[in-house]
């Protein structure tokens, strides 16, 4: 038995019995009884943040580790060293989603090849200068679904996206229909993707044409070259697609959607300095 449960059945058994008698059973010294007994009756200075660091833990479904609880503890007012909120999850035996190192997204033949412009440079400094894009494979009920996601690496926000039972054309079409909603007249924009046979259509070719966008294609076989929307499809799965159950397609898809808005409105990055994307793109 440890000390602090020796203390703890002591201190119940105290008017029962003598105190004496049941240090010597316990094998206690007095000192060492009164030292833990002061520690557990005295107020917990950390109360207060413990509730915090509780609501938000479950508020945001336990996707968030000790770092973004940290900073969003820190949004609120309250400042704390990060090791201390560590400490206190760990006593709490709150942890954080842990997401797969390992993603797959959908590869095509290859045929077209355009330059990797990016070349694993995934900073911007503005929007709609640099996007990057994939298709995602994954069972739900036991039936194969496809997302394709358009994100604006400067401020890690989904800008579109769709879904379907089929990895065709008008699944890419629609994502970034929705994408193009964000360009201004005049683009000088970036849109990265891996060697996909939907990237290496002439009709994708023509859609960004059309925008005068340019295009860039990650080299074969190397997901390191489009690293950030392969590490978004990642985070979508652990913290949204294995965690919950649907009934059906339709569903589903309205999950995602609450999903997406999550992520890109209350989602806080540490990249970003403890702001959401649509946060951070609005102050900056």
């Amino acid at each position: 038995m440890q000390t602090k449960e020796k203390v703890r059945a002591v201190y119940e058994l105290r008017l029962d019995f003598p105190l004496h008698a049941l240090l010597k059973v316990a094998k206690l010294k007095k000192s060492t009884y009164y030292y833990h007994l002061q520690k557990w009756t005295k107020p917990d200075k950390y109360q207060e943040i413990k509730e915090r660091i509780q609501t938000l833990f479950h508020h945001h479904k336990g996707r968030y580790g000790y770092r973004r609880i940290y900073l969003a503890l820190r949004n609120e007012g309250f400042f704390i060293n990060h090791k201390t909120v560590q400490r206190l999850m760990q006593e709490l035996g709150l942890k954080g989603t842990v997401r797969p190192k390992k993603y797959r997204s959908y590869k095509g033949t290859v045929g077209y090849v355009a330059e990797n412009l990016i070349q694993r440079d995934f900073e911007a400094t503005e929007p709609n200068q640099k996007w990057v894009t994939d298709v995602t494979e994954f069972k739900m009920n036991g039936q194969k679904i496809y997302m394709s996601a358009v994100l604006d690496l400067f401020s890690r926000e989904i800008v579109g996206y769709e879904v379907s039972k089929s990895p065709n054309f008008e699944l890419v079409q629609q994502s970034f229909k929705k994408a193009f909603m964000y360009l201004l007249e005049k683009n000088d924009l970036i849109i990265h993707s891996d060697q996909g046979w939907l990237y290496q259509i002439p009709r994708f070719q023509e859609l960004l044409a059309t925008y005068e966008i340019k295009q860039s294609m990650s080299r074969k076989g190397n997901c390191l070259d489009n690293a950030v929307i392969e590490s978004f499809f990642g985070i979508m799965k652990s913290e949204f697609l294995y965690t919950t159950t649907f009934k059906n397609y339709e569903e589903f898809k309205k999950a995602l959607a609450d999903y997406i808005y999550y992520y890109n409105h209350e989602r806080i990055k540490i990249k970003l300095n403890g702001k959401s994307p649509v946060e951070f793109r609005k102050v900056s």
